[in-house]
């Protein structure tokens, strides 16, 4: 069976980045099954009608906002990470801009973790096989690491998993107009992570 991937979202199709960033934000606040195309039309300012030109349905809207939130991550997290060479640098890289993401309030990344219950079986076949080549491209470069012997004795995939998991729960605390900015807090999730990851760095003898 095909899963419909029909959508209104095209690169450089702000109103639709819009629709999914804005109902993204809803679900996440008030859940799947307690948002409904009304509570998402009228969050964005148009009719229930007017939200159908981009939408097809409640549950191919999720669908839709899961794979806008992996095309996110694909775009701006995994592409340029793959052109960087040393594994603790694109690790950094990697957990920098991923915090980045959810940082920013569109909600779209996060609803990958709580919403996928509500998927069709094909849907949600599709989004899980995209969630683990993420999931596959960081415990990737977290072996890298182990393999340069600058990783602490840890189990990668339990690394990856808290790694995501950590990022993932940025979204339920973060305030945009809290004492940092999604810099300061990407950076510290950095910090924290890659602390409490890799090694110390030896530093060289003293000569006597």
């Amino acid at each position: 069976m095909s899963v419909k991937r029909e959508r209104s979202s095209v690169p450089g199709d702000g109103r639709a980045s819009e629709v999914f960033r804005t109902a993204a934000q809803v679900i996440l606040q008030k859940g799947y099954d307690a948002t409904s195309v009304s509570d998402i039309a009228r969050a964005l300012g148009i009719t229930k009608a007017g939200l159908y030109h981009y939408i097809h349905g409640k549950t191919q809207l999720l669908f839709d906002i899961m794979q806008y939130g992996l095309d996110e991550l694909d775009h701006e997290v995994v592409e340029p990470a793959k052109k960087i060479a040393d594994a603790e640098e694109r690790l950094r890289f990697m957990i920098g801009m991923h915090a980045r993401i959810v940082t920013r309030g569109h909600g779209a990344v996060t609803i990958l973790v709580d919403e996928a219950r509500a998927l069709t079986a094909a849907q949600n076949r599709v989004i899980t096989r995209r969630k683990r080549d993420y999931l596959d491209f960081l415990r990737a470069t977290l072996k890298a690491l182990k393999t340069e012997g600058k990783l602490r004795d840890v189990n990668i995939t339990v690394a990856a998993f808290g790694i995501l998991g950590t990022i993932n729960w940025l979204s339920r605390w973060y305030q945009p107009d809290g004492a940092l900015d999604e810099s300061q807090i990407a950076g510290e999730i950095g910090d924290i992570a890659l602390n409490g990851l890799t090694r110390p760095k030896r530093r060289g003898l003293r000569a006597i």
